[in-house]
C-alpha cells in the first residue's frame, strides 16, 4: 500500500469520476486507474462500482476512506511538523461553507488567505449543512463554516459573527419606507424562501413560528438572488441576513426587531482533531 495509492482513491470517492480526479492529482487517467486498481487487489476488496462512466464506492470502499484520509492527515501533519519554522507556510486545507455563506463571506477572506500564505493550498466546497457535517466526519473537509443551531456533540464551534434578519419588501410595499418592523407586520403576507435542506429555511421559519404567523410560501428557489429577483417582481415578501443585503437590487431591506430575528455563524471542526499549521492558520484567520 503507497501513499499515493491513498490519494488517488480519495479523489475518485471524492470528485466521484476516475477523469476528474486524475486531473486533481496531476496524473495520467490510466496510471491512476491502475493504481487504484492494484491496491483493490493488495485489499483482496472491491473499493469502486465501476458502472460505465459512473463511479460509486462500495461498501468496503466506504468504510476504508476515512482511514485512508486519516493516513495522508497524518503524513501531512508529520511533514508540517518538521518544517522550517521560518519557512513560508505550505501545506493544504479544506474548507466548507454553506450556501448562504459562501458567496458573502469567502471571496474576500479567501483572497487574503492567499495573499498572506502564498504556498497553502486553500480548497473551497459549497453544500449544505448536512454534507458538511458528514464531510467533516470523514475527514474530506478539515472545517466548515455553518450556521447555528447545531446540535452535533462531536463538533467543536468557534463563533465568528452574529447578524440581524432583514425583511425583503417590493418598492410599494406599506413598510417599505420603515426603519425596522416586527414579523407580525407580515401577517398573511406571500413568502418566497429557500428550499428544504438550506438551514435558513429553517431559521426564518422558526423565527415566524416564535412570531406566531404561518408564511404563505409561493415561492422556492436554493439562492437569495432569485428570492431577490422575485420580490423585485411583486411575487412576495422575503427574509435575509444582513451579509446578503443588496441595497442595488430594486427591493427595500428593512431590519427585523424580533428578539430571534438574528443569525449566529460559525467555524465547525471535529472535536479532538489535530491540525496542520495551515489549517491553524485559516482557523485562526477566519476567527480574528
Amino acid at each position: 500500500m503507497e501513499f499515493h495509492q491513498l490519494r488517488y482513491v480519495c479523489a475518485v470517492a471524492e470528485t466521484g469520476s476516475f477523469s476528474r480526479a486524475a486531473e486533481r492529482c496531476q496524473v495520467a487517467q490510466p496510471s491512476l486507474s491502475q493504481q487504484v486498481l492494484k491496491l483493490e487487489e493488495d485489499l483482496g476488496v472491491k473499493l469502486f462500482d465501476r458502472l460505465g462512466r459512473s463511479v460509486s464506492l462500495t461498501e468496503a470502499g466506504r468504510a476504508f476512506v476515512p482511514h485512508a484520509r486519516s493516513i495522508l492527515h497524518q503524513m501531512e501533519e508529520a511533514r508540517s511538523s518538521v518544517a522550517d519554522k521560518g519557512a513560508d507556510i505550505r501545506g493544504s486545507v479544506a474548507v466548507g461553507v454553506i450556501p448562504t455563506v459562501a458567496p458573502y463571506l469567502m471571496p474576500r477572506y479567501t483572497a487574503a488567505f492567499a495573499k498572506k500564505y502564498p504556498e497553502a493550498k486553500l480548497r473551497i466546497v459549497e453544500e449544505t449543512t448536512p454534507i458538511l457535517v458528514e464531510s467533516l466526519r470523514d475527514l474530506s473537509i478539515d472545517l466548515a463554516i455553518l450556521a447555528l443551531p447545531l446540535r452535533h456533540k462531536d463538533l467543536e464551534l468557534f463563533p465568528l459573527r452574529t447578524e440581524p434578519l432583514f425583511a425583503v419588501l417590493p418598492k410599494d410595499h406599506p413598510h417599505a419606507a420603515a426603519e425596522s418592523l416586527a414579523l407580525k407586520d407580515l401577517r398573511g403576507e406571500s413568502f418566497v424562501m429557500l428550499r428544504d435542506g438550506h438551514c435558513f429555511r429553517d431559521l426564518s421559519l422558526a423565527a415566524c413560528t416564535h412570531a406566531r404567523i404561518t408564511p404563505n410560501i409561493a415561492f422556492e428557489s436554493g439562492q437569495f438572488s432569485s428570492l431577490v429577483g422575485m420580490v423585485a417582481a411583486g411575487v412576495g415578501v422575503s427574509l435575509v441576513p444582513e451579509m446578503a443585503v443588496d441595497r442595488n437590487s430594486g427591493c427595500r431591506y428593512v431590519r427585523l426587531s424580533d428578539a430571534r430575528a438574528t443569525r449566529t455563524i460559525v467555524a465547525a471542526v471535529l472535536r479532538g482533531r489535530s491540525f496542520n499549521r495551515v489549517q491553524k492558520a485559516f482557523l485562526a484567520g477566519i476567527k480574528s
